[in-house]
């Protein structure tokens, strides 16, 4: 009797492993299951974010294809310049102070590259943010045409 018992406890342990206590059915491997790291991210370079907010940015500006053009060139290269400041790892004094000195002569350029108007309406744009402005262009398209069905 005593021998049966324990070559059942043997069995029992050896063919039924896994089975019950919600552990799932079947036999485990030995071999641990590979895990893959998800891949890191690259960062986005400046024309890929300056390409990705154009559509966006036209939209809101109401820029013809020209001025589209010279504005797109102005922000990639001085998104191309915040990056490297990035880069650099300065102080937050200095980052600050580069960062002031980018914005200024970005403004300066783009004020003489596109009308007072659409310079005006960038000042705006980046005072409000690119959603805001972009749902209030909608927003007054709709009360237009409102009033030209009046």
């Amino acid at each position: 009797m005593f021998l049966f018992l324990l070559l059942g406890a043997d069995c029992y342990a050896q063919f039924n492993r896994g089975m019950g206590m919600g552990r799932g059915m079947g036999r485990r491997t030995a071999i641990p299951q590979a895990q893959h790291a998800p891949p890191k991210e690259e960062p986005k370079t400046a024309d890929q974010i300056v390409n990705d907010q154009m559509p966006s940015i036209t939209q809101a500006l109401e820029l013809n294809d020209f001025e589209t053009a010279i504005m797109g060139s102005i922000l990639k290269r001085y998104v191309q310049e915040r990056i490297e400041a990035q880069i650099l790892k300065l102080t937050p004094e200095k980052m600050r102070e580069v960062y002031k000195d980018i914005s200024e002569r970005q403004d300066e350029e783009i004020k003489s590259s596109l009308p007072p108007e659409k310079y005006d309406a960038f000042l705006k744009l980046q005072e409000e943010g690119l959603s805001k402005t972009i749902k209030k262009k909608k927003k007054e398209k709709k009360k237009k045409r409102k009033n030209e069905k009046s």
